[in-house]
């Protein structure tokens, strides 16, 4: 396997895991029957912060560990990643998306049936706004993902012990939870919401209704333009 495809397929493996532990922590506190059910938003925000710390870590032994598309078009533009590996990168995390969902479908297999709440059958696959306004939905995520790019530019900026960088990527995801995450479940990644939705889209749950592809757009648009303007502000720092 080339050099490129070894990243390509990191990425791939990297996302499906992000998400099965992710959207896991949010199946193990939504679905009915789960020994974890209503624990809470500092449990989702603790899981997937330690969710991102392990998939980087996998992700991170062949490739730069983007597992985000929005990520992966600042890091272009900033010119840390060739061109040529967007559009690749991008694909494989949208269907490492979709598999980790897949994964997670199955881990809570009987779970579904038990729960009859559509909004909570979806929330375990992809965001949603807790006050839908279109503009401050989109706002929220573009503040989000600024800080999340942002954040990850200003720790390639500084010196690590070896492998300890990927704690403070964890760290970086709990605070953007627990402090920007209650409007709009904070997506501010493309693929962590687009992917499990499709799954959510074509798995058979007889509770689910529908996917509700009216916000889709948010949270995949939001994510890209707050890394890029992550990275003129960063630039700007910089000088």
């Amino acid at each position: 396997m080339s050099a490129d495809m070894t990243q390509i397929f990191s990425e791939f493996i990297g996302t499906a895991i992000l998400i099965l532990l992710g959207d896991g922590v949010c199946a193990a506190v939504n679905l009915n029957k789960s020994k974890a059910q209503n624990s809470g938003w500092i449990v989702i925000a603790f899981g997937w912060a330690l969710a991102v710390t392990i998939a980087v870590y996998v992700a991170g032994i062949n490739g730069p560990a983007h597992l985000n598309p929005a990520v992966t078009i600042a890091m272009a533009v900033n010119g840390s990643l060739k061109a040529s590996l967007v559009l690749p990168f991008i694909v494989a995390q949208i269907l490492g998306g979709i598999v980790g969902a897949v994964l997670v479908w199955l881990a809570y297999l009987p779970h579904w049936n038990e729960t009859t709440d559509q909004g909570a059958i979806l929330g375990t696959f992809s965001t949603g706004p807790a006050i839908r306004n279109y503009p401050a939905n989109f706002i929220s995520e573009v503040i989000g993902t600024m800080v999340l790019v942002v954040g990850l530019l200003a720790f390639g900026a500084n010196k690590f012990a070896d492998g300890t960088n990927v704690f403070a990527v964890g760290g970086l995801i709990l605070a953007i939870g627990l402090s920007l995450g209650g409007a709009t479940g904070y997506a501010i990644n493309p693929a962590r919401d687009l992917g499990p939705r499709i799954a959510h889209f074509i798995l058979p749950m007889k509770n689910k209704g529908d996917s509700d592809w009216a916000y889709s757009w948010v949270p995949v648009v939001a994510p890209i333009v707050g890394g890029l303007l992550a990275v003129g502000l960063f630039t700007f720092i910089k000088k």
